[in-house]
């Protein structure tokens, strides 16, 4: 049984017929799960910064207090800058 079949097709690719920035996490995401880290990592080089990026946004929106608002924004601009790394080491 392959895991490709019951992917979600990337409606951005499907529409303008390149990458968006997100393509990729799927099958990196599966690829860490099967214990294939450094596959993972070569399939979508901002899959580390994103899952710790999700966890942080996590906790910010359990927490209530706010105070960590600032720290989530940071993680979310690191994240961007990875991504758009991966995006050019990818491409080019």
């Amino acid at each position: 049984m392959t895991l490709e079949k019951y992917m979600i097709p990337c409606l951005f690719k499907t529409i303008f017929g390149f990458e968006c920035l997100g393509c990729g996490f799927q099958r990196s995401l599966f690829l860490l799960f099967q214990g294939q880290f450094l596959a993972a990592f070569k399939m979508y080089p901002a899959i580390y910064s994103c899952l710790l990026l999700f966890l942080f946004a996590g906790y910010h929106l359990l927490d209530k207090s706010k105070k960590h608002k600032k720290l989530v924004w940071r993680m979310a601009l690191i994240n961007l800058i990875f991504m758009i790394g991966g995006y050019y080491f990818k491409h080019f």
